[in-house]
């Protein structure tokens, strides 16, 4: 069941929204532009201008697909967390639906303004779902990160890992899987092995179309994001 549902997840990843040819379409966690506040906090008070940033880069996943609020999605969920610690940061949604590695990378340039502190990468899953090269996956996340690493040297970067669809065969899983991992140890990027963990294939967590994570299931993504972030917060402020 997980794998069937991972399957599917990938796949509306992949084509539900198009292709992320075109700009960014980026969403400020806790804007004027949301229409609802995150857990009860309105967050749309808080005015951010000018702190340092949290650059979430990814698919549909990241753009929160199928969710009323936008700010349910991880991404918000997380700037949550970031103003219940007291911190001062501003997330920003860099999410497209369908976008794969290429993508991100074409459009990153769009994206680095600001003071960035933190890039979240969540990128790769289309890649795999189409079976594309996994060598030009390792090529283009690490060129996502070194890119940004040349306008801000000391950001420190969150490799989002995922798993390939297994119609794909045991070999391009594996080697698929291993990309992610050769990626951050090469880039010195903070791995999380599989965001998706304890969600996919959990029906409660996902929307009725059984791909997408519903807001509780977004909620367990954000914890998992939030378990390597936070401690990476103590290391910039420190």
């Amino acid at each position: 069941m997980v794998r069937l549902t991972l399957v599917l997840l990938l796949a509306l990843l992949l084509g539900a929204c198009g292709s992320g040819d075109s700009g960014p379409d980026v969403v400020r966690s806790g804007s004027p532009e949301v229409a609802s506040a995150i857990g009860g906090n309105d967050s749309r008070t808080i005015d951010r201008t000018g702190w340092p940033r949290v650059l979430f880069l990814g698919t549909s996943l990241t753009a929160g697909m199928g969710l009323d609020d936008p700010d349910t999605a991880f991404p918000g969920r997380v700037q949550h967390k970031i103003d219940s610690a007291g911190l001062r940061y501003e997330v920003v949604n860099g999410g497209v639906s369908g976008d794969t590695s290429a993508g991100g990378l074409a459009r990153l340039d769009w994206l680095l303004d600001g003071d960035l502190r933190v890039l979240v990468l969540e990128l790769g899953a289309n890649d795999g779902l189409r079976g594309l090269d996994t060598d030009a996956l390792r090529t283009n996340l690490s060129e996502i990160i070194r890119r940004t690493r040349s306008e801000y040297p000391d950001v420190r970067i969150i490799l989002a890992g995922m798993e390939a669809p297994p119609n794909m065969g045991t070999r391009y899983a594996v080697d698929f899987r291993l990309a992610f991992r050769e990626v951050a140890e090469r880039e010195d990027a903070v791995l999380i092995p599989f965001l998706l963990d304890g969600v996919a294939g959990v029906p409660e967590l996902n929307q009725d179309d059984r791909i997408h994570p519903t807001a509780g299931g977004h909620e367990i993504i954000a914890g998992i994001v939030w378990e390597v972030l936070e401690p990476l917060f103590r290391t910039i402020q420190g």
